[in-house]
């Protein structure tokens, strides 16, 4: 039995073909705001047009305002913006991170500030500063304990094209931290990088990263890819250097894992797809591409990653696909939002849900 409640659908529209990624934060007064992906004209692709919508709740999760503008392509000159993280800064400010797509080699995170509750923003800063193709997924920007602030990064040589015959695209990412320690204001690569061994086995290497701080200090961090396991790899430095990656326990499609510290136990929630792509295995049902990213599970880690309790299902229709999860902790629930589409919605990426569940519901 799947678990939780959909508070929320945003499928595809006409003049609106995709409504995908996203993150939270709760306001001061309260409110929980949600900014995410809005696409506009006639195509989903990730280079296709794109700016970021923000929409409030203001019962806890329960229903949601209509979206209204935040940040649009045409601010950057860009083709688009994706990929929204939201943190609480050290001044207080709310920090809105997000991806701008200039050209074919040139994804790179942004930053924007609110001081006044997202009701205005100041002017973008640019965080990673060398030029390259930069995939920071949704929800993933972190703060550790000691204020700095670590954007996982899987970089591709080339560039991206999904219209432009002769532009080489390569899809083997390589994981690149960056850093600021002054409360977002500079940026700076680690010392280190993470490549998978034996690339030549593999076309996608190392993607989509996500990290977490455990409670000794070392930081934990995974990248989907197509060899059947999330990857792993440990810094002992706070994120300066990393371990070689291997195979970690996740079993995965080349789909997104998301991992956070439950606020009031301090428990760990795993989000991802357990079934990998293995031979013969559909992405598609019927015209439509769903990655093999079902079903979608969540567990729970009670002795810091250690051991992982039995898996909690959260939606498994199989011909949908459920993957770039943002996740929020409030009182005693946890308000999910994930991509979730099916055929009638032309890809698994198309629609957007958010869900809610009560902690009773994964730490039972």
């Amino acid at each position: 039995m799947n678990i939780g409640k959909v508070v929320l659908d945003l499928p595809p529209v006409k003049g609106n073909p995709r409504n995908s990624e996203g993150a939270f934060i709760t306001l001061k007064d309260g409110a929980i705001m949600f900014i995410y992906s809005k696409f506009s004209g006639d195509k989903p692709n990730d280079d296709a047009s794109a700016s970021l919508s923000a929409i409030f709740s203001y019962d806890n999760g329960e229903t949601w305002t209509e979206d209204k503008t935040v940040v649009t392509k045409e601010d950057h000159l860009a083709k688009n913006i994706m990929s929204v993280s939201l943190m609480r800064m050290d001044n207080d400010d709310i920090g809105l991170f997000y991806l701008v797509r200039k050209e074919e080699n040139d994804t790179r995170l942004h930053l924007r500030r609110s001081s006044d509750e997202g009701q205005t923003w100041s002017d973008a800063l640019l965080c990673i500063p060398p030029e390259g193709y930069y995939v920071v997924n949704n929800d993933r920007v972190v703060k550790l304990s000691n204020g700095r602030i670590i954007a996982p990064a899987s970089y591709h040589r080339n560039g991206y094209s999904s219209v432009k015959p002769g532009v080489r695209w390569d899809s083997r990412g390589e994981v690149i931290f960056f850093i600021s320690d002054d409360d977002g204001q500079t940026w700076r690569e680690g010392l280190g990088k993470s490549q998978l061994a034996f690339n030549q086995h593999s076309n996608s290497g190392l993607q989509e990263p996500g990290l977490i701080e455990l409670e000794n200090g070392v930081l934990w961090s995974w990248s989907r890819t197509d060899l059947c396991y999330q990857y792993e790899m440990f810094s002992f430095d706070k994120g300066e250097t990393w371990t070689s990656p291997q195979p970690s326990r996740f079993t995965s499609p080349c789909s997104p894992m998301s991992v956070k510290r439950i606020t009031t136990s301090g428990n760990l929630l795993a989000v991802w797809n357990p079934i990998p792509n293995y031979n013969g295995r559909a992405e598609h049902a019927g015209k439509a591409w769903n990655g093999g990213r079902n079903p979608f599970v969540c567990a729970i880690s009670e002795d810091d990653g250690n051991t992982w309790g039995s898996y909690k299902l959260i939606e498994d229709e199989q011909d949908h696909g459920y993957c770039y999860t943002a996740i929020h902790f409030f009182g005693d629930s946890i308000l999910l939002a994930y991509c979730a589409g099916g055929p009638a919605d032309g890809n698994c990426l198309a629609k957007l849900r958010i869900k809610r569940i009560t902690l009773d519901e994964v730490e039972a």
